[in-house]
């Protein structure tokens, strides 16, 4: 895993002041609802990176080892480590650890199409009750997914029948020779 390349610099008195020009520039507008609109968005931005930067303190003052494993494992983190293009994991990394984190739901990969960014999983029944639970499925993986890997537009989730797990290539059942 290569460290991820650092954004460019930001002056934030500079930046505070940006913020505060636009907001004076919708207020001379006069569009009322244009401006509260806009002052929602700036409290809602703080709000989530606030929440991200506070996640960050707590998850390294708690990670023993390797604080980057708890960073990268956390949704909130890793969401804004995506949205800046910061993560140092790859898609298909961070895909598995979305799913990952929905283990009560047993999914493997199937498909990823890039192009249209529709990810197909094939669900394991272990209950072998055969009941729909592959709609939970697909939202726990949703859930998880936009934010490991929001490049994951659609998830498509196929039952698997219950019995032995699928075969990896070059090996065979058990008692099979």
């Amino acid at each position: 895993m290569s460290a991820p390349t650092a954004a460019r610099p930001v002056d934030a008195e500079q930046t505070g002041r940006r913020v505060e020009e636009v907001l004076d520039r919708l207020a001379a507008s006069g569009a009322p609802a244009a401006v509260e609109a806009a002052e929602e968005l700036v409290r809602s931005l703080m709000d989530f990176y606030g929440a991200g930067l506070a996640r960050v303190l707590h998850l390294l003052s708690a990670a023993p080892g390797d604080p980057v494993a708890g960073l990268l494992g956390d949704e909130l983190v890793a969401g804004l480590l995506v949205l800046h293009d910061l993560h140092p994991e790859d898609r298909d990394t961070r895909i598995a650890r979305a799913l990952d984190s929905v283990r009560e739901h047993p999914l493997d990969v199937v498909d990823f199409d890039e192009e249209s960014g529709a990810l197909t999983l094939r669900a394991r029944e272990v209950g072998g009750c055969g009941c729909g639970s592959g709609e939970s499925a697909r939202e726990a993986a949703r859930a998880a997914l936009a934010c490991f890997a929001p490049e994951v537009g659609s998830v498509d989730v196929q039952t698997a029948p219950a019995g032995p797990t699928l075969l990896q290539i070059g090996t065979a059942p058990t008692g099979a020779r």
